[in-house]
C-alpha cells in the first residue's frame, strides 16, 4: 500500500484529526493507569473531538474529495480448479 497513488489520508483534515485523537488515546491511557476516571474521560472526549475536528475540516474543503473506484478488468469471482469442486 505504500506505493498507492490515491493519497489516502494525506490531507490537513486527516492529519489534524488523527493527531488530536492520538493525544486523546495517550491521555486516556495515562490516566487509566493512574486510576483517575476524570482524566480518562477527558482523554475520551479528546478522541471524539479529533473525529469532529477532522470532519469539520473536511467539510470546509481541507480533506480529500471522494473518487469513484475503478474496476481493473479482472473477473469478480473465479471457479475452483476441477479437482477441488465436489
Amino acid at each position: 500500500m505504500a506505493g498507492s497513488s490515491h493519497g489516502h489520508g494525506h490531507t490537513p483534515a486527516a492529519w489534524t484529526g488523527v493527531i488530536i485523537s492520538f493525544i486523546g488515546f495517550c491521555v486516556a491511557g495515562a490516566f487509566m493507569v493512574m486510576a483517575q476516571p476524570v482524566g480518562f474521560w477527558a482523554g475520551m472526549v479528546l478522541i471524539v473531538a479529533g473525529a469532529v475536528v477532522g470532519g469539520v475540516m473536511r467539510a470546509m474543503g481541507l480533506g480529500q474529495t471522494p473518487k469513484p473506484l475503478e474496476a481493473t478488468g479482472a473477473p469478480a469471482a473465479t471457479r475452483e480448479p476441477a479437482g477441488v469442486e465436489s
